[in-house]
């Protein structure tokens, strides 16, 4: 796809969101990941749209990730709720993956919120626990901003520096402490999938210094950072990673537990989200 085509696209989306739902706009963005359907806050005013309707948005093709755009309000602040996200391991392409993010960005964004199942490499990180990122590692084998450069994007090199909020990670694990929610800080590292990691992929990531590994988020991160979109990524950990004590590797397990993490997820995305605009969206 040629990129006037895809900024194209981006337009296109953008102006049927529009015409949808009139003066929506978007200061936070929320991304749900797999078994979080639930996990949704309570929104004003709140609009659904399939991701079927949406021009250009595929269709998710992973159980437990509804495919639905939510917009609405919070007192005051306008929402956009992504229930579900696209995957490289689907065989969606980095720029496909990029355009959600990108559309709300046109709409007005200035942070996200990223959720998502991990498999824990750390003992001491457990099933059930969440993990607020603070760095990550790349194995997906492709960057989202390779041949996808228009000025109005952002840089084409990027600082990843700092790509994790530094601000809204101490508010989210300030948050967590106070529900007593067992939450930690981690690096990590992204995989293409859909196959589990093997054991010895696990022992070496480790080394390397990654604390939970999954096949997602990146891509959506360093989309973000080049909009100069500050991100924050709240994980929870779905099972053990494969070789270490305990690990169970059956995706309908990870949509079990993620129905019981909804309801603590939920009550901590709605603590951060009460702390806006003042604490979320000021410069």
């Amino acid at each position: 796809m040629k990129i006037e085509k895809y900024v194209g696209s981006i337009r296109d989306a953008v102006g049927f969101i529009k015409k949808k739902v009139p003066g929506v706009q978007c200061k936070v963005g929320l991304i749900l990941g797999s078994g979080l359907s639930e996990a949704v806050p309570h929104l004003e005013g709140m609009r659904i749209i399939p991701f079927t309707q949406i021009p250009h948005f595929p269709r998710t093709t992973v159980a437990g990730h509804e495919g639905k755009l939510v917009l609405g309000g919070l007192n005051g602040l306008p929402i956009a709720v992504m229930q579900g996200r696209f995957h490289y391991y689907e065989g969606h392409s980095m720029e496909t993956i990029a355009l959600p993010i990108r559309v709300m960005e046109y709409l007005g964004l200035k942070r996200l919120i990223i959720t998502s199942a991990v498999g824990s490499l750390r003992a001491r990180i457990k099933p059930g626990h969440f993990v607020v990122l603070k760095d990550h590692i790349n194995f997906m084998g492709r960057n989202p901003l390779r041949a996808f450069h228009e000025e109005e994007f952002g840089e084409m090199f990027p600082d990843l520096t700092d790509a994790y909020d530094p601000r809204m990670r101490r508010l989210v694990m300030g948050i967590c402490r106070k529900r007593r929610v067992p939450a930690h800080e981690g690096v990590y590292v992204a995989t293409g999938g859909p196959s589990y990691e093997t054991p010895a992929e696990i022992r070496a990531f480790a080394r390397l210094g990654a604390d939970v590994v999954g096949m997602s988020v990146v891509p959506e991160v360093i989309v973000a950072r080049q909009m100069g979109v500050r991100t924050m990524v709240l994980t929870w950990v779905a099972n053990m990673a494969s070789g270490l004590p305990g690990a169970s590797l059956i995706h309908s397990e990870v949509l079990a537990l993620g129905k019981s993490v909804s309801g603590p997820l939920k009550g901590v995305l709605h603590d951060l989200l009460k702390l806006a605009p003042a604490s979320l969206c000021d410069s």
